[in-house]
């Protein structure tokens, strides 16, 4: 019984964490008093439902006990006068819609939105979305973002206090104020998106149905702005990358790199969506980051029928997605792309141009450089697959570069 509580509540926070605290939040205006008003209905939930049974609409169980929470902590801190009447209306609404039958809005969208606002620190608003929309913790923010827990953390508390004291409206910008947040969401859905590809196996409880809830977050942005070419972009890359996800691990759970996965396993139908969207935005005319990433993965897709991967048209794209968005990840992609097309040397002759201090914790930067080092027989490639399998915090991969150690001169980990 404890046990079936447990897994309830950890299925109420990944499927519905994203949504209570949206709700909450929209109409409270205290992103903070929300997460921290859930946090709460969920330790009651894993204190009550072992004893009570978990309840038939675990949603709205949780929705009730947070709005109660919110009351509570605002009494507590002897809110405002003029503030009652709206935490008193927002418990109204929770305790009408938690006890109706129907399902409660879904306002994330909205909330990712606000936290690209403008009056918000630039460096803050893709952070406060992956916390407070999407759940990730400061440290894993941190991490990505290669900043201390510390420092994200206090620059996640100023985010919330800005929404908060500044009286950010909780509202979806109007046709004119969308397109200056738009770069922001779409990062953010992006980061989610990998850091629920990242873990792959499922082990981290944390990141479980981040990728899927990416892929929805995709399409709500692209019901919101449909002919927003970025938007189709966006959306197509994820289709592409999540296609192939059944072929990424071997029959024993063993690392299977792009090159060398069985393109049986691709989904044939999400490859075709992807291309229909790619096809979509490309004729908008107005090329972004997006739509080239998509146009790589659909490439890398293209195996599926010819039986091969054209290289050159592969290092094209990225030579294009460089020159738009120069990150590490497009750079060291391009290196990749381009010591297949020419040639290993060629390619590691792009990679050692990049700043080390830029690549000193980017575990993919360490691999490629193993690999290509090892295909040339130049030395340092034993001490670069040492630093990537350092580096690499899924067992899987690890081991294949363990593996790739062991026998160097073989395909590159793309």
């Amino acid at each position: 019984m404890a046990g079936d509580a447990r897994r309830a509540v950890a299925q109420a926070a990944r499927d519905s964490r994203a949504r209570l605290v949206a709700f909450l939040a929209a109409r409270s205006r205290d992103v903070a008093a929300a997460e921290d008003a859930l946090a709460d209905a969920f330790r009651a939930a894993l204190e009550t439902w072992p004893d009570d049974g978990v309840p038939a609409r675990p949603e709205a169980w949780l929705l009730t006990a947070a709005r109660r929470r919110l009351i509570d902590a605002a009494r507590r801190a002897q809110v405002q006068q003029d503030a009652v009447p709206t935490l008193r209306a927002v418990a109204e609404e929770a305790e009408e819609v938690a006890s109706s039958g129907t399902a409660f809005p879904d306002e994330r969208l909205k909330l990712l939105f606000v936290c690209a606002h403008p009056a918000i620190d630039a460096g803050a608003r893709t952070p406060l979305m992956l916390q407070a929309v999407l759940g990730l913790d400061a440290a894993r923010i941190a991490s990505a973002f290669l900043v201390r827990p510390t420092t994200m953390g206090q620059r996640l508390s100023r985010a919330k206090a800005k929404i908060r004291d500044a009286g950010i409206g909780f509202t979806l910008p109007g046709p004119a104020d969308l397109p200056p947040r738009l770069h922001t969401v779409l990062e953010a859905i992006y980061a989610a998106y990998g850091t629920g590809w990242d873990d792959v196996a499922g082990a981290d409880p944390r990141r479980r149905g981040l990728a899927a809830e990416a892929i929805e977050l995709g399409r709500l942005l692209l019901h919101l702005m449909p002919d927003e070419p970025e938007g189709q972009g966006l959306l197509a890359l994820m289709l592409h990358c999540e296609a192939r996800r059944p072929a990424r691990r071997g029959p024993a759970g063993e690392y299977v790199p792009l090159t060398d996965q069985d393109t049986a396993l691709w989904s044939r139908p999400m490859i075709a969506e992807a291309d229909r969207l790619l096809q979509a935005a490309e004729r908008a005319g107005r090329l972004g980051r997006f739509q080239l990433e998509a146009a790589i993965q659909s490439v890398h897709a293209r195996r599926a029928e010819t039986g091969r991967t054209d290289w050159a048209a592969v290092a094209l794209l990225y030579e294009g997605l460089v020159r738009l968005a120069p990150t590490i990840g497009g750079l060291v992609g391009r290196a990749a792309a381009v010591a297949e097309a020419q040639g290993a040397q060629a390619g590691l002759a792009l990679l050692q141009a990049l700043p080390q201090d830029a690549v000193a914790a980017y575990q993919p930067y360490w691999a490629l450089a193993a690999h290509l080092l090892a295909r040339l027989g130049w030395p340092g490639a034993d001490a670069a697959f040492v630093r990537a399998i350092g580096l690499c915090e899924d067992p899987a991969a690890r081991a294949f570069l363990e593996h790739r150690r062991a026998a160097p001169a073989a395909a590159l980990p793309i």
